[in-house]
């Protein structure tokens, strides 16, 4: 505990000398009271002389205070709508390229890793092709002669990131504490969640697992592509994977590719993000432009699986009805939705909440990138979540962290992009295929075996006699089946259960 306030106080001064705490910039945005205050800070803290731009100090300030502030920096880093474009060249090398550790480190580190000299595995390694803020990447050449990278945690890492926890846990605590209105947004549980997928990253045979599992997902369908994992060499400290070919996006060339369709790229990158996420339940967290490789015209492949995230079914299909709703201008139905999943108290009015989703969505659906202010939509956004009593949704974090990302990436390769369009034909096909009345039987079906395998033998009479009204209470609550289909599968799961049970 003592340690970990210690190392807030050192980060509380850090981001004081680099005036971006308070920086100047936001000074006319502030009541005079706080101005004064920021003044004063800044005159007793701040670096004396001239001062560099606003992203230069943020990224000073970032790569100082380490990973979990480097991880904050990446996700900023894709929002040169909000920010503007100095913004996110300042914070840009904060995504791959950042210092790297001696190559004769790194050399020690596999070799302790894989148990073998590095000229017994590799017939050429490289030079450095990326560094983040937990490991950096090698180009290599195996004795085969596949092509691959080589990826490895920087030394001492795991104790940086558990002091980072420590500390991030101390300031959820006491910003909890202190602020009543950031309870509503469970700092807490913000802080866990977060600290979750940072500990998952420092094995990474959990990352050449997650990497085989949603690789094969990526390269089934026709939207990204994902290289393949070298089984051989995968240690907790070091990986080997196959090489991506292309650009990284990080860097400015790539957006000037002879032959590049940037709006093909766009639409490929959400779509790819939402066919993970709604058809599968495993989507690849972290997809900022360092972990994406460009080709023309429009092809994306993805490295660095260490952050994946998952949605349970009943959250796959909450956030479909919900996009399917803003699509349709079903502000309604949204509405329900929210209210539904538990997303808005149920002391609240649903017309009420529908009224204020229109006025989110009518501004900006069917409208370009350029068109929408994501710094306004924001706000007004964060206004209505407090409005209603919303709370942060730990579950929905990396999910909305992604969201952010990605809609930020496509938007920089093609700034007419219009987000909902690109994403209809994905969000309509999964639509389709689980509000059908196969899907709703499915699930009805699921319900059934799940209560009946919770019955008592000795009430087996009384379950059976109970059977029809549960099927009828169920059905009375699905939207989509049409009357035929209502009485086949009611028939159908009657016959299956009573079989299966007796």
């Amino acid at each position: 505990m003592f340690g970990s306030f210690g190392r807030l106080i050192k980060a509380g001064f850090l981001l004081l000398r680099e005036d971006v705490l308070i920086p100047r910039e936001l000074s006319h945005y502030l009541n005079p009271p706080v101005r004064f205050l920021a003044a004063c800070l800044r005159f007793f803290f701040a670096r004396k002389g001239p001062q560099m731009r606003v992203g230069l100090r943020y990224a000073r300030a970032f790569e100082h205070l380490g990973p979990a502030f480097i991880k904050l920096g990446q996700v900023l880093s894709t929002r040169g709508d909000i920010f503007g474009p100095d913004f996110i060249r300042d914070l840009a090398h904060l995504k791959d390229q950042l210092p790297p550790f001696d190559e004769a480190v790194a050399r020690r580190l596999i070799e302790e890793a894989l148990e073998q000299p590095v000229e017994a595995i590799f017939a050429e390694f490289g030079e450095v092709i990326g560094a983040a803020s937990i490991a950096q990447a090698h180009r290599a050449v195996l004795k085969d002669g596949r092509k691959v990278a080589v990826k490895i945690l920087r030394p001492r890492i795991e104790q940086i990131i558990a002091d980072d926890i420590a500390m991030m846990r101390l300031a959820a605590k006491l910003i909890a504490f202190f602020s009543a209105a950031s309870r509503r947004l469970e700092p807490e549980a913000f802080v866990d969640t977060v600290a979750q997928s940072l500990l998952l990253e420092l094995d990474l045979r959990l990352e050449a697992s997650a990497a085989d599992e949603l690789g094969a997902i990526i390269n089934a369908e026709p939207y990204m592509s994902a290289p393949k994992v070298v089984w051989h060499y995968v240690a907790r400290r070091v990986i080997v994977i196959e090489w991506a070919e292309g650009v990284p996006l990080s860097r400015p060339e790539a957006l000037s590719l002879p032959g590049l369709d940037p709006r093909g790229m766009a639409d490929n990158l959400i779509r790819s993000f939402l066919s993970q996420a709604l058809n599968h339940g495993v989507f690849h967290a972290d997809l900022h432009e360092g972990n994406l490789f460009a080709q023309a015209p429009d092809h994306l492949t993805a490295i660095d699986f260490g952050i994946i995230g998952r949605l349970k079914p009943a959250e796959r299909l909450y956030l479909a009805e919900m996009l399917w709703g803003f699509l349709r201008r079903n502000y309604r139905r949204v509405a329900e939705v929210h209210f539904e999943a538990g997303y808005v108290p149920r002391h609240h009015n649903v017309e009420a909440f529908a009224q204020a989703l229109r006025a989110v969505g009518e501004p900006v659906l069917g409208k370009a990138a350029t068109e929408v202010s994501m710094g306004r939509l924001l706000t007004q956004l964060f206004e209505i979540t407090a409005q209603f009593d919303m709370h942060l949704r730990p579950e929905l974090v990396l999910l909305q962290k992604t969201m952010v990302s990605v809609e930020g990436v496509a938007r920089r390769l093609y700034p007419e992009h219009d987000i909902w369009e690109a994403a209809r034909p994905v969000v309509k096909a999964f639509i389709s295929k689980e509000l059908s009345p196969v899907a709703e039987a499915r699930r009805l079906l699921d319900k059934l075996v799940q209560r009946l395998k919770e019955d008592d033998p000795a009430e087996r009479q009384a379950r059976d006699q109970a059977l029809l009204l549960l099927v009828r209470s169920e059905l009375k609550q699905s939207r989509t089946l049409s009357g035929l289909a209502i009485v086949t599968a009611a028939l159908a799961l009657g016959v299956m259960v009573w079989v299966g049970f007796h």
